[in-house]
């Protein structure tokens, strides 16, 4: 493993970190990223899934307290009070779940055909035109939000766990998405976006198994390169939820989907040209 091999897996944990949870697909960003520095695309799709691994510990880890708290009242789970205190975001979380592997799983044997299917231009490309429509529907989300609720409920996790399965696709948000679809059903900024880092535990820990089942091992890259990768990661995205969690509800994300999608589709536009 040389250096500049390294650097790239330290580069792309520290992009993973940050993306993961801003309302932007850190797994088109990463695909970009990696794309960028000579990785088939079928390959950057893979590697996005499977460095959801470090977010999700990141997650686990500054949640630590409220995951603890969950299991504890899971023995209190009955049928009819599920969506009641204190079950209700663990049955959120649970049926979330299932959605988003309903959805994500057979959609993601058609994204690896796809990104093996497209060239540089037309790769990218795509991953622009999805980055602005997740920027398109975050700022419809602010605009015909349903008024605030305090817990989630069945048809909650229903959507949004759906939502959550959508982000197979490079491009796509996966906090972005199901950070909208909250502030759609009426929860507030920040209610939405720690429901989203919750959700995104099993789901980020169901990626990266689909990815390296499908892989056979680690998707294309070394022990080394995957450590580092981790690593970075996880010491980053700690930092960057907590530093989210404070700007929140002051920063307009869906100019970042806009801004970013646009140079996306022209970079693919010229790459396709020339």
């Amino acid at each position: 493993m040389d250096l500049p091999e390294l650097l790239v897996a330290f580069l792309a944990g520290v992009l993973q970190g940050i993306l993961e949870w801003l309302p932007v697909s850190s797994q088109g960003n990463l695909s970009l990223f990696l794309t960028a520095v000579g990785t088939a695309p079928e390959i950057a799709v893979q590697l996005s899934l499977f460095l959801q691994v470090g977010t999700t510990v990141s997650a686990a880890l500054y949640y630590r307290s409220d995951i603890a708290a969950a299991l504890a009242d899971a023995p209190k789970w009955r049928p009819r009070s599920a969506f009641e205190r204190p079950t209700a975001e663990l049955s959120f979380v649970v049926l979330a779940t299932a959605m988003t592997g309903l959805v994500g799983v057979p959609l993601y044997a058609t994204v690896l055909d796809a990104a093996s299917e497209l060239a540089g231009g037309a790769f990218v490309a795509l991953i622009g035109a999805l980055l602005v429509l997740t920027g398109l529907f975050q700022q419809t989300s602010e605009s015909v939000g349903l008024g605030e609720r305090d817990l989630p409920n069945w048809l909650d996790a229903v959507i949004v766990g759906a939502l959550q399965g959508l982000a197979v696709l490079p491009g796509v948000s996966r906090s972005g998405t199901t950070a909208s679809g909250l502030l759609v059903r009426g929860h507030d900024g920040a209610s939405a976006f720690r429901l989203s880092f919750l959700m995104s535990i099993p789901a980020g820990l169901g990626a990266a198994a689909l990815t390296m089942a499908d892989a056979g091992g680690l998707p294309g890259v070394s022990p080394d390169s995957a450590v580092v990768a981790l690593l970075a990661s996880v010491v980053v995205g700690y930092a960057a939820i907590d530093a989210l969690l404070r700007i929140v509800e002051r920063v307009p994300f869906w100019a970042v989907c806009y801004g970013l999608g646009g140079l996306a589709i022209l970079g693919g536009a010229l790459a396709t040209v020339v």
